[in-house]
Formats: structure tokens, sequence, C-alpha cells
């Protein structure tokens, strides 16, 4: 009988966990994954795809630096914008949005960095479930975010907006106080550009 008491006891605390993660609304779920300060003089927005090695690159080799010397600094405003280019960069986007905002640029950075590992896996989905496991999505949990229809329309709509608004036509797209610039930038590429615009 005791057994059975911790059993239960078990069972409905892990059910009050499950709610509580599946708790955020899809508008919350969809919210921009914005970091910096908000009065910063310039605003980044990047427009990726968890599949494009090319941002890829630019996670592994550029961001932490752009952070370390204009996000972090309040020089820079910055904003990640889901494009994806296959079913499989969608179904990560739609993942790293469930996980909630508290894991969202570090599951970004944690796919971007590992993806020729989980992209080229055997079984993909396999492994984003994985990396939904370290951010607190159960199997359950991670099986409904798959199968949320208004997350689904949300990122596709996103992305079908810059690319008709802003002519976005490629990964990664950078929009710098409202001019794109396209293609994987240095650090260097991006002091050009921000140097400038910072008084």
């Amino acid at each position: 009988m005791r057994f059975l008491q911790v059993f239960v006891i078990l069972v409905a605390f892990s059910v009050g966990m499950a709610d509580a993660a599946l708790a955020l609304t899809t508008e919350e779920m969809l919210a921009e994954g914005t970091i910096g300060d908000e009065k910063a003089p310039v605003t980044i927005v990047e427009y990726a795809s968890l599949t494009c090695p090319h941002c890829a690159d630019f996670t592994k080799n550029t961001f932490d630096a752009l952070k370390a010397k204009y996000i972090d600094t309040g020089k820079v405003r910055y904003t990640y914008r889901d494009v994806p280019l296959d079913k499989l960069s969608t179904y990560a986007a739609m993942m790293v949005r469930c996980a909630g905002p508290d894991h969202f640029y570090g599951l970004l950075a944690a796919l971007f960095k590992s993806q020729d590992i989980w992209a080229e896996s055997k079984d993909p989905m396999g492994e984003l479930a994985k990396f939904g496991r370290l951010a607190g999505l159960s199997k359950e949990q991670f099986d409904a975010c798959m199968a949320n229809e208004d997350l689904l329309k949300g990122i596709l709509k996103g992305a079908q907006d810059a690319q008709e608004q802003l002519k976005v036509a490629a990964t990664p797209t950078f929009i710098v106080n409202g001019v794109r610039h396209e293609g994987n930038m240095s650090l260097e590429e991006f002091d050009k550009i921000l140097t400038p615009l910072i008084k």
C-alpha cells in the first residue's frame, strides 16, 4: 500500500510539472526572441534557419564575440527570427519555442553548434527530442509541441512575411537599423556597419 501511495504522489507531481511546462500560450511561444538594451542605438534582426550551415557557422564563430562587444555593452538590441528552409528546421524552431523564453538562445546555440550531428542523424527527430529533454520537455510535451498547428502556422507566417515584406531571400540575413545585409558576416564586417551607427 505504501508503494502505491508513493507512486500516486509521483504521478501527480509529474502531471503538475507537465501542466506547468505546457502553460505557455501559442502567442507566448511566438514572442520575439530578443536580447539587449531596449534603448540601444542599433537594432539587429537575424533571419536564419536551424539547418542552414552558414547560420551555424555564424553562431559558432561570430555571435559570441558580437554579443560581448555590442549586445552586452548596451550598444545593440538583437532579435532572432525563424526562416525555416525545410521541415526539419521548422520542427527544430518549434521545439525551441516550446521550451520557453528562458531556454531560447541557449537552445539555438546548442542546435547550431551541433548541427552536423543532429541534422544529419538517421533519426533527427529523436535527436531533437533529446535537446528538448535537456530543456525540460518530456516526450509527451515534445510530441504535443510537434503537433501544435497554431505554432507551426505562426512560424511559417513569420517566414512568409520576412520574404514578402523585407525581401529576405537567403539565410542568414541581418537587418541592421532597417538595412538588409545578406550572408554570414564576420565580426570585422559588423564592425564596419555598426561603428558609424554608434556614437
